[in-house]
């Protein structure tokens, strides 16, 4: 009896305790409203309830977590980053289960403003650097598209990249790379840039940063100087990244290898050339560039020589402006250095009587080598203009390969120069050679005033008296060798069988290259000679070098 009494009022007092909780939470949420910045976010609300609940939305840009529990729970409202430069309004609907009651908070999110920011607003650079490091990137935040606008005054020396903006998930912020390559800055005063950055659209921005680019004034090169000279030497080596530097060897310009000053005696020395640099030999380097700026600082040399770029066989170079200032060269040599163009300016070096531009990868003649342009050259060295040797022309998938391959015949206006050497071997000059009959032709007179020439010679065309050295072998050549050539007063000088006649693999229409009337032997010219030429000569003894 007593037991089941306590038991009894057991009971009672737990449900009492229960029915008193129901009464004591009242089912709602500490927060109606919540503002959000563009940016997005977490933010916390505290559910009261005695009952299961339920959170929905309809926003995608909304989630609540937890979205559902008993009793009362912290949840939390995770906001999106805003897409768009408008504000935004989403609502979250909390829900009794039980008694069907429910609270909503209104969520009411800023758009971003329209703005271009920059991660750093200046940039200093040096005056110089080794090709493919002359460049520096900066991180473009922005919700617009936009253009990058360099000052014209600056456009010679500073340059973007292509770069794209794209807002696929609307138009929240993003962040941009834009790389900026920059040249070598030859004077010695700064440079200053004022970089822009202009939205594409008509739109007004909150912020529009800028940006500005120092550039470090170049050390000065006193002009016409030995000092100048040697600080131009060690700053060309330097830029084609010679293999083999003077730079920290300790020696004075007199003992540098390469390297051939002034002295007195020696032709065309004056008291302003003494000491100064006559000639300088760059040899084995790497650059992707034109002739470096400071070149034009050696005003008394007399010879230059260019030699052996690497991979030059790859390049499409120019020569650039920098050399063409060098009015008073007589000799240059910029050879297998990757050129297929030569400057407009070129043709100021109007002064040199040795030219040898062998081993690059033009793909015709440069028209400025003409002898209006060049009227005391003498030499003219065009050999080995290939990228690679292609046997077979007309079995190829290879374009610009070079070799001249772009002269549609063979150029007559090299031959009509009348050069004490023509060197244009090992190219893909295709086609006869002129048969120049139109020409002006040998006469008896000509004959009297040699008299080491046959009066057979009389009418055949009178074509490059003067050339001592001529060199077309390995070519793609066709058809009859002409008689100017087959009977040509310096014919055995040249090595024909080896530096004229020698044709090699097949030309663009599949036919083999080479010369229709080869002779067999030189029998037939010494026979036209005879009493003029000694047919017992050593031809090899007459054979030149052939680059």
């Amino acid at each position: 009896m007593k037991i089941t009494s306590y038991i009894t009022v057991l009971l009672c007092t737990f449900a009492c305790f229960s029915c008193s909780d129901d009464k004591t939470v009242g089912f709602g949420v500490d927060k109606d409203a919540v503002q959000m910045g563009a940016e997005g976010g977490k933010y916390t609300v505290r559910v009261a309830a005695g009952n299961d609940w339920i959170a929905t939305t309809d926003e995608p840009w909304i989630t609540i977590s937890p979205a559902n529990g008993r009793g009362s729970v912290d949840c939390q409202l995770i906001i999106d980053s805003a897409l768009l430069a408008s504000p935004r309004r989403g609502v979250v609907r909390i829900q009794d289960q039980k008694t069907r009651d429910h609270r909503e908070i209104t969520i009411d999110q800023q758009g971003f403003d329209y703005a271009i920011t920059v991660d750093k607003p200046e940039v200093s650079v040096d005056n110089y650097a080794v090709y493919g490091t002359r460049y520096f990137e900066v991180k473009v935040k922005t919700n617009v598209d936009f253009d990058v606008e360099v000052p014209e005054s600056s456009q010679s020396w500073l340059k973007f990249d292509r770069y794209t903006v794209e807002f696929d998930r609307g138009i929240r912020p993003r962040e941009i790379t834009v790389r900026f390559n920059w040249g070598i800055n030859s004077q010695p005063n700064e440079r200053i840039a004022d970089i822009s950055f202009k939205p594409k659209e008509s739109v007004e921005l909150a912020r529009q940063d800028k940006l500005l680019v120092t550039q470090k004034a170049a050390e000065p090169i006193v002009e016409n100087t030995r000092e100048g000279d040697s600080v131009a030497l060690l700053a060309v080596a330097r830029t084609l990244e010679l293999w083999s530097s003077w730079e920290g060897t300790g020696e004075k310009m007199d003992n540098w290898s390469g390297v051939e000053l002034w002295e007195e005696g020696m032709k065309g020395y004056t008291e302003q050339k003494k000491g100064r640099v006559k000639y300088a030999s760059f040899f084995m380097f790497n650059t992707k560039e034109e002739i470096p700026f400071e070149v034009q600082y050696l005003t008394a040399a007399d010879e230059l020589r260019f030699f052996s770029n690497e991979n030059g066989f790859m390049k499409s170079l120019n020569t650039g402006e920098h050399i063409t200032k060098l009015t008073q060269l007589r000799r240059l040599t910029i050879s297998a250095y990757g050129l297929t163009e030569l400057h407009p300016d070129f043709r100021n070096l109007a002064n040199l009587e040795y030219l040898d531009l062998s081993s690059n990868n033009f793909q015709t003649i440069p028209a400025d080598l003409n002898k209006t342009n060049f009227p005391k050259l003498r030499t003219l060295i065009l050999n080995a203009n290939t990228r690679h040797n292609i046997y077979d022309l007309s079995n190829t998938v290879e374009t610009n390969y070079g070799g001249f391959s772009d002269e549609e015949e063979f150029p007559r206006r090299m031959i009509e120069w009348d050069l004490d050497t023509l060197v244009l071997s090992v190219n893909y000059l295709r086609g006869p050679l002129p048969a120049m009959e139109d020409y002006e032709k040998y006469t008896e007179q000509d004959i009297i005033d040699a008299d080491t020439l046959p009066r057979a010679l009389i009418g055949t065309p009178k074509v490059m008296p003067h050339t001592k050295r001529f060199a077309i072998n390995l070519n793609r050549l066709t058809g009859e060798l002409p008689a100017w050539l087959l009977y040509h007063p310096a014919l055995d000088w040249w090595a024909p069988f080896q530096l004229v006649f020698t044709q090699e693999g097949k030309t663009l229409e599949g036919n083999m290259a080479g010369f229709s009337n080869e002779p067999i032997n030189m029998n037939y010219y010494y026979e036209f000679y005879k009493g003029f030429k000694n047919p017992d000569a050593d031809e090899e003894d007459e054979t030149p070098d052939n680059k």
